[in-house]
């Protein structure tokens, strides 16, 4: 039973993470871009979700979609403001400016909401309960991630595999010039990707602040990265790769709690990430590519 209840919480995490994972990996898929200021999104998304329920008293439902809305918002500034004007300069430039992005969102809502960290009222999101299967008990907030998340990975890929929008997206993936002599309206596109990352976020916001209720202007930056290591690990700019590391970095995670080794915890992904690079750097499901010089 306690095999159970571990491998309950590694779905719940690696659900989260997943959703993470996914708005780097797709961001990366089309525009090789490494946006560090994702997780700062999840953490602005919190805060969102926070006061909608506080502040406004708005049902979970209108507080979730505001939520959402708001993340999916401030990503097209983002990149509206930040990354379209480098778009065709070198990598190194969007990267530094990925990383001031983050910096000036952490510190805006530090300005705003002060450094204090603020519990997240789980109960009037997601109602406290739980139900009990084959002697098991199983509490409403993991049932309701990991089921959140696999509903929104399941739209996500039928978007992506199915739609014409989402035909155009690997076709921008695949070759920017070609797709634009095609007759693809790149700079859509890139947004729609944006836009949609930062949705995957919105949900994970929720879904992390219910399942974690604590929220502070530093939330995003270790999900963040351990999100982004979850997508570097299943290989960065596959969809199904960054579904499998987010899964594969919780279960090590509650792997190494479950030993006495909390404090090691983050250690342990980072080390885990060094050897995969050793040994198979473009990630399990990574695709070897060729680039001309």
């Amino acid at each position: 039973m306690l095999y159970v209840s571990q491998l309950i919480n590694a779905l719940q995490l690696g659900s989260i993470y997943a959703l993470v994972a996914l708005g780097y990996s797709m961001v990366y898929g089309i525009i090789k871009l490494l946006n560090f200021a994702h997780g700062d999104v999840i953490m602005v998304g919190g805060y969102i979700a926070l006061f909608s329920l506080t502040a406004l008293a708005f049902p979970p439902v209108i507080a979730a979609l505001i939520t959402v809305a708001g993340c999916t918002l401030l990503a097209v500034i983002i990149e509206k403001l930040a990354y379209t004007p480098l778009r065709f300069a070198p990598r190194l430039s969007l990267l530094i400016t990925a990383i001031g992005i983050s910096i000036l969102l952490q510190n805006l809502a530090q300005l705003i909401f002060t450094a204090n960290p603020r519990s997240f009222p789980t109960q009037m999101l997601i109602p406290a309960g739980s139900i009990t299967l084959g002697g098991i008990q199983l509490g409403f907030v993991p049932l309701i991630t990991i089921f959140a998340s696999l509903l929104s990975m399941a739209i996500l890929t039928f978007l992506v595999q199915k739609t014409k929008l989402g035909k155009a997206m690997r076709a921008v993936s695949e070759d920017m010039g070609a797709a634009q002599l095609m007759g693809i309206n790149v700079n859509t596109i890139i947004t729609f990707t944006f836009a949609l990352g930062a949705a995957l976020a919105g949900v994970g916001a929720l879904l992390y602040a219910a399942g974690y209720p604590r929220i502070e202007p530093t939330l995003g930056m270790m999900l963040g990265i351990k999100a982004f290591v979850a997508a570097v690990l299943g290989g960065i700019g596959s969809i199904p790769g960054a579904m499998v590391g987010g899964y594969l970095i919780a279960l090590l995670e509650v792997l190494v709690i479950s030993m006495g080794l909390s404090q090691w915890t983050d250690g342990a992904v980072f080390l885990i990430l060094i050897l995969v690079l050793m040994v198979r750097p473009t990630g399990i499901m990574g695709r070897i590519q060729m680039e001309k010089v």
